[in-house]
């Protein structure tokens, strides 16, 4: 990070602080094909967007800071070791004279949920800092950037469905994916990934066939056929998993239920957006500890 003082904001730079929206990652497949020599193991994943987030703002200043509100910010950890400052420090070392600023952090999402939720804060921090500095969006080295701060990071940088492969460093083309309206719950446990992926016992015998992108139900119907290889061994670190995904497949409408990416978030996947308001309606009544929310996936 350099470390040379910038002049302090003017009152019209105060004014125009930016807002980036930081979507929900949903896995809505994750295969796990093995471990590398490095200790990180190789996905593959289908990974759409939510249209519930955090939020970052972003206000000219000179130095990285950072300040976390919301509902989930106590949850959240250290800022000094929070992904949005990682993000900006990772930009800092590869763009000369970057302007840097506040940052305040709307935390929404429950953490260590499955949701990709600070990786989606780190990716909002580089579009700011793009934005900012003029970067054009398909500069390489945002992406460097993104790489060297987390796992998830890159595919969070332009938030919209894609296949994800690697260890989330070798990404598709965007899919046409159709809008899926859906139920997100999770039932209030922290899992950490390290822990879910230490538990695995055995790995995918080879990548999935590419799923095709058509009409709705047609698409449920591919996805059925699909699965999250993370999902038994979470469920053995935190059995209310199960329990939560019993109460999302006995929803009317409710096609699919699915735990995103190391859990212990869930989802579930209707074919109409009524079904999907009445069912988290449902849920918030008969569990008001958990964590609820409709929405749609590939709103982003």
């Amino acid at each position: 990070m350099p470390s040379r003082r910038r002049p302090l904001p003017t009152a019209a730079e105060l004014a125009a602080a930016r807002v980036e929206r930081a979507p929900a990652k949903i896995n809505l497949t994750l295969r796990v094909l093995g471990r590398r020599a490095d200790g990180y193991h190789e996905i593959e994943s289908l990974v759409a967007f939510a249209g519930v987030g955090d939020s970052l703002s972003f206000t000219p200043g000179p130095i990285a800071e950072l300040v976390v509100r919301g509902p989930t910010a106590a949850m959240a950890g250290t800022v000094a070791d929070n992904l949005v400052l990682k993000a900006a420090r990772a930009l800092a070392e590869r763009v000369a004279g970057l302007k840097l600023g506040r940052f305040v952090l709307a935390k929404r999402l429950p953490v260590a949920a499955g949701l990709g939720g600070g990786s989606s804060d780190a990716a909002a921090a580089l579009r700011l800092l793009a934005r900012a500095n003029r970067l054009a969006r398909d500069d390489s080295r945002l992406m460097q950037a993104a790489r060297a701060t987390g796992a998830d990071v890159p595919v969070c940088l332009d938030p919209r469905p894609r296949m994800m492969r690697g260890i989330g460093e070798v990404l598709s083309d965007p899919l046409p994916l159709p809008p899926l309206p859906a139920v997100l719950v999770n039932p209030g446990v922290m899992l950490a990934t390290s822990d879910v992926f230490a538990s695995i016992k055995s790995f995918a015998q080879a990548e999935a066939a590419p799923l095709a992108a058509g009409a709705g139900a047609g698409f449920l119907a591919a996805l059925e056929r699909a699965g999250n290889d993370l999902e038994e061994p979470a469920m053995r670190l935190a059995p209310v998993i199960a329990d939560v995904l019993a109460a999302l497949r006995e929803l009317p409408g409710c096609r699919m239920a699915r735990m995103s990416g190391s859990g212990a978030t869930c989802f579930g996947l209707f074919e109409r957006g009524a079904a999907a308001v009445a069912g988290a309606r449902k849920l918030r009544a008969a569990h008001p500890p958990w964590w609820v929310r409709a929405s749609t996936l590939c709103a982003c």
